[in-house]
């Protein structure tokens, strides 16, 4: 996109200067020159102002609730938001759980029963994290405390683990869902229709469409998670109702009861991870130690996985190997492994690479 141009005071001034009839006097100093010279300043503010609005009609300098208006005002796309872990907790006691009752984990992370429960010795309770997001995923047997005292009720705990928890959708998956609506156009169910579809569903951070996987009328759609990680069930569940729900006994598969056309028979599953299990020696600066660096090396590993997933179809290794350079306290490496080769991974069409192993030692 061309860049909006704005003049110095200096070049404002000067122009209308020229427009001046050389019978005024028009050196410094005089009323002309003062006059120019506080017009020519407060016309700069007016251009920097154009210039900033200037910047706004491209949509890669937009970002929060200037992104969220300008793509739903143009192409109706609207921003996912986020949504609450859910999960069964377990209860013991005598008592009813009723809708509302708060639970909570070591840290404070708080979950309310989405139900009402009389409880006889032992019974299950639907329970959602009180805030969504990603915070609300926990492991099982972390929901432990009961805040505010239940008559009768003595112990809970989640057997399983809580899931499905999503942040707000961020501004670069917004942006590109918007391009891919500009520049893939999705129409009479077509391969980029089903693209948008599944990435309309929140949870949802990329999609690859197989068309006629099985056959005449037949769609795959492979899905990994916000995070570019494989899928969990309750998401590929969520997608499969708002593409084409399959009903009791498939009653409902390829009938139009979703998204999907009548006749397009539409078969949602996740990714196949693909293991990227990562040995190295490392040079550490002086005063950090394995300890406290493996968790940022994992972490930055885990980033270039996210970039990757969907978009390339190999794992460099070149790339990855400079990448837990940028982790401070990592000087250099000795020796660098990729499943214990020393070479670029290939990732198949309907895997995603995600983070095994990861061995380190010091030099």
């Amino acid at each position: 996109m061309t860049t909006y141009n704005v003049p110095s005071i200096a070049q404002i001034e000067e122009e209308i200067l020229k427009n001046i009839s050389d019978d005024y006097v028009k050196e410094v100093g005089t009323l002309t020159r003062d006059m120019t010279k506080s017009f020519a300043i407060e016309e700069y503010k007016l251009e920097k102002k154009l210039e900033e609005y200037f910047k706004k009609l491209d949509v890669y300098n937009l970002s929060g609730d200037e992104l969220t208006r300008f793509v739903k005002q143009r192409k109706g796309v609207i921003r996912k938001s986020a949504n609450p872990s859910k999960g069964i907790l377990n209860v013991e006691g005598n008592g009813v759980v009723r809708a509302g009752d708060i639970f909570e984990t070591e840290n404070g992370t708080r979950y309310k029963a989405t139900e009402e429960v009389v409880i006889n010795k032992s019974g299950n309770v639907n329970i959602e994290a009180v805030e969504a997001g990603v915070n609300g995923n926990v492991g099982a047997n972390s929901i432990v405390f009961i805040p505010v005292t239940i008559q009768g009720i003595s112990k809970v705990t989640n057997l399983l683990p809580l899931i499905d928890g999503y942040d707000e959708e961020i501004d670069d998956s917004l942006r590109e869902r918007y391009l891919i609506e500009i520049q893939k156009p999705a129409t009479s169910g077509n391969k980029y229709h089903y693209m948008q579809w599944g990435r309309e569903v929140v949870g949802v951070g990329d999609v690859r469409v197989f068309p006629l996987w099985q056959g005449n009328n037949t769609v795959q759609m492979v899905i990994i998670d916000d995070n570019k990680v494989v899928a969990n069930e309750e998401l590929i569940n969520r997608v499969q109702e708002y593409v084409d729900p399959k009903g009791h006994n498939n009653e409902t598969w390829g009938t139009g009861a979703g998204q999907a056309p009548i006749g397009a028979y539409c078969t949602v599953s996740t990714a196949t991870a693909k293991a990227i299990n990562i040995d190295s020696t490392l040079i550490l600066k002086d005063g950090y130690s394995l300890e406290e660096l493996k968790p940022l090396i994992e972490l930055e590993i885990k980033e270039y996985l996210k970039s990757i997933a969907f978009k390339r179809d190999t794992v460099s290794y070149a790339i990855l190997s400079s990448w837990i350079l940028n982790v401070e306290g990592v000087q250099e490496w000795t020796s660098f492994t990729i499943n214990g080769l020393q070479e670029n991974v290939s990732v198949g069409v309907k895997e995603v690479a995600v983070l095994g192993s990861v061995t380190l030692d010091v030099a």
